[in-house]
């Protein structure tokens, strides 16, 4: 009988196992819901009937010689051993857990990859009920309402990121917060080191901060978004994000990992400004190819939480990500969670991007409906913050014209400059 959708949880796993795939399967279906390594006195049939975990589906994906994980179990043979991989999907009533995101991650990624009877194990895949779309909120303001109060109505959000990462002044910030915002940019944000330490507390870092940007605004008609790194207990973020919106923000930041799902989901309900996420500590959960959970996976959870953008690293990073992973993560951020609740999250490039990565972006991402963060591509720029700045909007020009940057480089200095300074 196939599984009820809007009945059930359906999770998609890439395991490697010295057991048989069956045999491992079976082991983290039982595991995950109403088994344990014995069967318990009360672990009755009808019990299991209504809760037990069901194995859906198994595709063999071949075998390896060797372990990628230390701990596993050895080999199911006596001689040489050989580990079984392949893709799992299991599926569990929703009334094991009910609409909850902190259960649900229990369930679909708690104790299995501590099971020794698998040397991998990935989530790659989820499917959620309906009900989880009507137990939250999602992103309040997404790619429509970024653009909305950025005033980019095409095109992509062309940002950085305050450096140094730590260490400056509220004042100093201020100060290159209004060369940053003269320099002609659409978002700004604090780095994710940079919260609200004795050195910059954050409620001064406002003060400072939204003069420059209100000056400016008052003198172009141009406000400039800057996400405030609110990082915090969840009291204190509280109290953190009512700092910014009083003084007339437009957007905080959280670290998604240290703040956690459950801190996301009670921002999203109190917050009434964008919430950026930042993903910083996401390679503990990703960087091995069987071990961990998947971004595509993750960024539906936060976006059920609440978050508006999301950190998806960019093409041809400083970091370990391959590209095709970067166009994935954005790709799945843009896809809609839910037919009648898209909650569309937008994608924040950044990691090592300069004008030479527009046109790729454009091209694998199919629109532009992207944040593009630059550090070093603006700051570092030959001919100064100005000229940086310029140079990645020529280039995006260029990439949504269709033209090749070097030919549009031609008659375009702070661009030609740029593309000098990144060559090789």
């Amino acid at each position: 009988m196939p599984v009820t959708l809007n009945a059930h949880i359906v999770a998609t796993y890439l395991i490697e196992t010295p057991l048989t795939l069956e045999a491992a399967a079976a082991v983290m279906a039982g595991e995950q819901s109403t088994g344990t390594f014995v069967r318990t006195i009360l672990e009755t049939d009808a019990l299991r009937a209504r809760h037990a975990a069901t194995i859906e589906h198994i595709e063999p994906l071949g075998e390896v010689d060797s372990p990628s994980l230390s701990g596993s179990r050895g080999p199911r043979t006596s001689g040489p051993g050989r580990y079984a991989r392949g893709r799992v999907t299991i599926s569990w009533p929703l009334e094991n857990v009910g609409p909850s995101l902190p259960n649900l991650l229990a369930t679909v990624a708690g104790n299995l990859f501590e099971l020794r009877e698998l040397s991998g194990a990935r989530l790659v895949d989820l499917h959620l009920p309906g009900a989880f779309a009507d137990a939250y909120q999602g992103p309040a303001f997404g790619v429509d309402g970024t653009r909305a109060l950025t005033g980019v109505a095409t095109g992509p959000v062309l940002g950085t990121i305050v450096k140094p990462s730590v260490g400056l002044s509220p004042r100093e910030t201020g100060a290159l917060v209004a060369q940053l915002a003269t320099a002609g940019l659409d978002f700004i944000k604090d780095d994710e080191l940079m919260a609200n330490p004795p050195h910059s507390p954050l409620a001064e870092r406002v003060t400072e901060v939204m003069a420059v940007l209100d000056r400016h605004a008052e003198r172009t008609g141009k406000r400039v978004m800057y996400a405030f790194n609110i990082t915090d207990d969840i009291d204190q973020m509280r109290q953190h994000h009512d700092t910014v919106l009083a003084a007339g923000g437009t957007c905080v930041m959280v670290s998604l990992h240290s703040v956690g799902m459950t801190g996301l989901a009670y921002l999203r309900r109190h917050s009434q400004l964008p919430i950026h996420g930042h993903r910083n500590g996401w390679g503990i959960h990703t960087r091995h190819p069987l071990l961990g959970v998947e971004f595509t996976v993750m960024q539906r959870l936060w976006r059920l939480a609440g978050a508006d953008h999301l950190h998806v690293n960019g093409l041809r990073n400083k970091f370990w990500e391959p590209d095709d992973s970067v166009i994935a993560s954005a790709l799945s951020c843009l896809r809609p969670l839910f037919a009648d609740r898209p909650m569309v999250a937008m994608p924040a490039f950044s990691s090592g991007q300069r004008a030479k990565q527009a046109p790729e972006t454009l091209s694998r991402l199919g629109r532009d409906d992207l944040m593009y963060l630059c550090g070093g591509g603006i700051m570092a720029h030959p001919m100064g913050v100005e000229a940086g700045v310029a140079s990645i909007r020529e280039a995006w020009d260029a990439a949504r014209s269709g033209i090749e940057l070097t030919a549009y480089a031609a008659d375009h200095p702070a661009l030609r400059a740029a593309l000098a300074g990144e060559a090789g």
